[in-house]
């Protein structure tokens, strides 16, 4: 098994078991309940023009103030996710422009931190990586190591931009997430893989949450710093966080779907499921009994700030911050 640990990410203050939340589903934010029309899901062209990096700004500010009102602390991610090269020729943008939205990216995240007044041991920045393809469904599948060689440019770009981690959401095969801790170790940097489920709790391509972490922390050069789970409702991931495992220690986070619609469901709808923002918080306390190395909380599609409020509202009423 690759050592699980570095001198980077054992330095990581989101490594300490306390609580940290997250921000939540940063696209369908803007576009539902904002009105953005983002092509490609993209949000990282916002930062071209002043009034885009503003609503950028405001929408990480809103939820550090969730935290502060909460005292603890955040681990925000760069608005990214779709800043890869294969979706920026999409949107018609060259390497040299997409180099600078990712570095742009992690300037403003630490300029909120700044501007914020917190420290290094409350505000964590992450480089946010997404994955190749689609997000819901494995398709065009690479090896580890075109999947290390596709990601590498992203990882350089912030490793050169000062963030402290580089994460990836939602990831839907194992090779791509063994493939990116393999690239984001070659920067030197912690890594975090964040893989997908479907309704019964497994990877999109069919692997276990527990065989999943096992392959990438076995043959990964680096294992990653941990493990989260995202784009999924609560209800999704119980029952696989309810077994027993030496996996289960390696997941640190959840970033939870509004819906319980599955991914086949949520890619053909035309409207935005919110769910209930204080269901959705309550379940959070359920995770977090079913697997208490759980500790950094938050949103993903059709959440917004209301929902990580409530996550940190009934992690205080049942004793969990």
């Amino acid at each position: 098994m690759t050592s699980t640990s570095t001198s980077a990410s054992s330095s990581l203050p989101q490594m300490s078991g306390k609580t940290y939340l997250t921000d939540s589903g940063l696209e369908t934010d803007l576009i539902f309940n904002h009105g953005i029309d983002l092509p490609e899901f993209a949000s990282f062209p916002l930062l071209g023009y002043d009034s885009g990096r503003t609503v950028l700004a405001d929408y990480y500010a809103d939820h550090w103030q969730i935290a502060q009102r909460h005292n603890v602390g955040v681990v925000f991610d760069t608005p990214t996710w779709r800043a890869s090269p294969d979706w920026a020729a999409k949107l018609d943008y060259d390497l040299g422009s997409l180099a600078t939205f990712n570095q742009d990216a992690a300037a403003l995240l630490l300029q909120v931190k700044a501007e914020s007044g917190a420290d290094d041991e409350t505000f964590v920045v992450s480089g946010n990586l997404g994955p190749r393809g689609d997000g819901y469904v494995p398709g065009d599948l690479m090896s580890p190591d075109d999947a290390r060689s596709y990601h590498s440019w992203q990882a350089e770009q912030f490793a050169a931009a000062g963030v402290d981690l580089i994460s990836i959401f939602t990831v839907n095969y194992v090779n791509e997430g063994l493939g990116v801790a393999n690239a984001i170790a070659d920067v030197g940097l912690p890594a975090v893989i964040s893989f997908t489920v479907e309704t019964d709790g497994r990877v999109p391509d069919g692997a276990t949450v527990g065989e999943a972490i096992a392959r990438v922390d076995d043959e990964a050069t680096q294992a990653p710093a941990y493990y989260m789970l995202n784009c999924a409702h609560p209800t999704h991931v119980l029952d696989t966080l309810r077994q027993d495992g030496a996996w289960k220690q390696r997941i640190r986070g959840f970033r939870a779907n509004a819906s319980r619609m599955s991914h086949a469901e949520l890619d053909e709808s035309e409207s935005l499921d919110a769910g209930d923002p204080q269901e959705f918080g309550e379940l959070f306390v359920d995770v977090r009994r079913a697997a208490p190395s759980i500790s950094i909380l938050g949103g993903c599609c059709g959440t917004d700030s209301r929902h990580i409020a409530q996550i940190a509202e009934a992690a205080s009423a049942s004793g969990q911050l």
